[in-house]
């Protein structure tokens, strides 16, 4: 086979696939592009979700009239000079692929002015240059970016809707916000304002991105140790989310998704969440540079660390001192909660997250005092400074998902005999005929009483049937609300105060689109501001149900539901929802209750839980009898 030396319009074109994959990694170049030239102001304005428009506009020190073709130029940064200085970096952007990889498959304009000179600008379309001209702007750089992947047909055929790529860009923009909140940014899509902040501060920003209320129910925390410095918010104990998206790591000043860090964090909180519950944390951790390497990621998305021992046992250290509340939170606090009990270890489940202590006011300006630094390397020297670890070996969260979550293998089973499989068969053939009952007669049942508050005797002929009350109950609102549901009957009943249920773009995206499903099943639901949503009614059967716990357990499964139906998912997300609004095990009823329960029930004595749980048990009065040797 013939080898070719490929054009330079071909190999531009596969140069770009790499670093632009989307809309938002367009955006993600051109404001990293911003920040690294100082800029203090920075504006992001798309049209049709970034397909016909992206226009990021800065104040910073601009591009000189001779240096602007060799801005579109491979490889051509301003950010490093020798190899050694990708050992040093502080910038985001040093490899000068961005704008040469953009042009390539866009219709790009460069509109640029420095300090005490003139502005020029530079189009390019599809990789070929235009003129540099004179044009008017103020000082710092406009890049103008039409019709991305107008040349690349296959390109532009799996780019997702307007509407996905737009929530893409969302969180983009929404990462920039927490990572620079010393910049001012506004984030325009369409021409509607969908993000802005002011430059003033982390905690400002975050309200920005995920409103008050996230914040109240976060702890600032500001440590250094050996030369590692970790600072920023974490949510509470009780405060957690339904998926990962809300957790925000920048080594320093990258935004990056590191599997050390984020699992010295996910094991400091193992011991309050539960699983599925995901901690929240907006995070900077700044090391030395020389002990990270930027470069090892396509898209800059992860780094790696000289050490990951000595980073995993310094940021969990630091998290679970906090959430523990030892005496080293004093240090690590920039801001002391209120006193609270201390939850046991044990504790299973967290208070919804409107329910979770909010953080006070400060009481008093804390002094945040330092144990006495030693270096980096020093540190290496006293690795068991928190926890242990092995030399030489990859920390054990590396190869389990929860390092503290331990597995121990059962142990071994004996060998069975033919008499015990027999048995075996027997007793399970004896399970199956409890739970597959035929119907009996509601008049004919007569009540015995009630077990452990949980459980409901009911006696028939030679028949004693146990109602687990929970199950039933749970059983007959969940077929009510699936009938309903499948003949589009359901009635609403209407909230006295509507709920709201703020997430991020990419969540708010996700439930406008299925707005018509969530109407079929009987929710009232629009949006209410940019990444929120207002419920103002829900199904009769579920009212009083903990709709904040419900829109958190749809999201969850956000990513699989691209591939599967809404419809599929919300039966499982409905059973859960009638679990939470039947009535608990440990609830005594009263006798009108029990009356209405078994009525309900319709003589169903094969009847099973949502989950798949037997709701009865059926003992014969024989079977009985063989338990106390009444009769062989």
């Amino acid at each position: 086979m013939k080898i070719n030396l490929l054009s330079a319009d071909v190999y531009n074109k596969i140069a770009a696939g790499e670093v632009v994959d989307r809309p938002y990694s367009v955006v993600k170049e051109l404001v990293e592009n911003a920040i690294d030239a100082g800029a203090t102001q920075i504006t992001v304005e798309i049209e049709k979700g970034g397909k016909k428009r992206i226009r990021v506009t800065d104040n910073g020190s601009g591009i000189a009239r001779d240096d602007l073709p060799l801005a579109y130029s491979a490889h051509a940064t301003s950010k490093l000079k020798t190899a050694s200085d990708l050992f040093a970096i502080h910038t985001l952007g040093f490899r000068g692929e961005a704008l040469a990889s953009v042009a390539a498959v866009s219709r790009m304009e460069i509109v640029s002015r420095t300090l005490a000179a003139d502005a020029f600008s530079l189009a390019c379309e599809g990789g070929v240059l235009g003129e540099v001209l004179p044009a008017a702007g103020a000082q710092g750089t406009v890049v103008t970016v039409d019709d991305l992947f107008y040349n690349v047909p296959a390109r532009l055929k799996f780019l997702k809707s307007d509407t996905q790529e737009e929530a893409d860009i969302g969180g983009v923009m929404a990462r920039f916000l927490l990572a620079r909140p010393e910049i001012s940014f506004t984030y325009l899509a369409d021409g509607k304002v969908k993000y802005r902040s002011f430059g003033d501060g982390l905690a400002a920003a975050l309200v920005a991105v995920y409103g008050a209320s996230t914040l109240e129910n976060c702890l600032e925390i500001r440590a250094e140790k050996h030369g590692i410095r970790l600072h920023g918010f974490l949510g509470n104990r009780n405060f957690y989310k339904a998926n990962r998206s809300y957790q925000s790591l920048f080594v320093n000043g990258r935004s990056v998704v590191n599997q050390t860090v984020g699992a010295a964090i996910t094991n400091a909180y193992a011991s309050y969440l539960m699983k599925r519950q995901y901690p929240f944390y907006v995070l900077f951790l700044d090391v030395p540079p020389e002990v990270v390497d930027v470069n090892v990621h396509p898209n800059k998305a992860d780094v790696r660390f000289a050490d990951n021992q000595i980073i995993y046992g310094c940021v969990y250290s630091i998290v679970s001192a906090v959430l523990d509340g030892n005496s080293k939170a004093l240090e690590y606090l920039v801001q002391v909660p209120k006193t609270e009990p201390a939850p046991q270890k044990e504790v299973a489940a967290p208070a919804p997250v409107w329910n979770a202590p909010n953080v006070s006011a400060p009481q008093a300006d804390i002094e945040v005092h330092s144990a006495p630094q030693m270096t980096y390397a020093e540190a290496k020297k006293e690795l068991a400074f928190d926890i242990s670890m092995p030399k030489g070996s990859e920390p054990r969260f590396l190869e389990q998902k929860r390092a503290v979550m331990e597995v121990r293998a059962p142990a071994k089973a004996q060998p069975e005999t033919d008499a015990f499989e027999e048995n075996k068969k027997f007793l399970l053939a004896q399970d199956a005929a409890r739970i597959r009952q035929p119907r009996v007669e509601t008049d004919v049942l007569v009540y015995k009483g009630e077990l452990f508050r949980t459980y409901l005797i009911y006696q028939s002929g030679d028949c004693a049937y146990i109602v687990d009350q929970h199950a039933a109950h749970e059983r007959i609102l969940f077929d009510k609300l699936k009938e309903k549901w499948e003949t589009r009957s359901v009635v609403s009943q209407p909230m006295l105060v509507p709920f709201i249920y703020n997430g991020n773009a990419q969540e708010f995206a996700f439930l406008e689109r299925n707005f018509p499903v969530l109407h079929e099943i009987g929710f009232d639901i629009e949006a209410f501001g940019d990444t929120s949503v207002r419920v103002s009614a829900v199904p009769a059967e579920l009212m009083g149900i903990d709709l904040d716990g419900f829109f958190r357990d749809v999201l969850s499964s956000m990513e699989s539901l691209r591939a599967i139906k809404l419809t599929d998912l919300l039966r499982d997300k409905l059973a859960t929802a009638a679990c939470k609004a039947a009535v608990k095990g440990g609830e005594s009823l009263t006798e009108q209750e029990v009356r209405t329960l078994i009525e309900r029930m319709n003589g169903d004595m094969a009847m099973k839980c949502p989950h798949g749980r037997p709701a009865v048990v059926v003992m014969k009065k024989s079977e009985i009898e063989k338990l106390f040797k009444r009769i062989v």
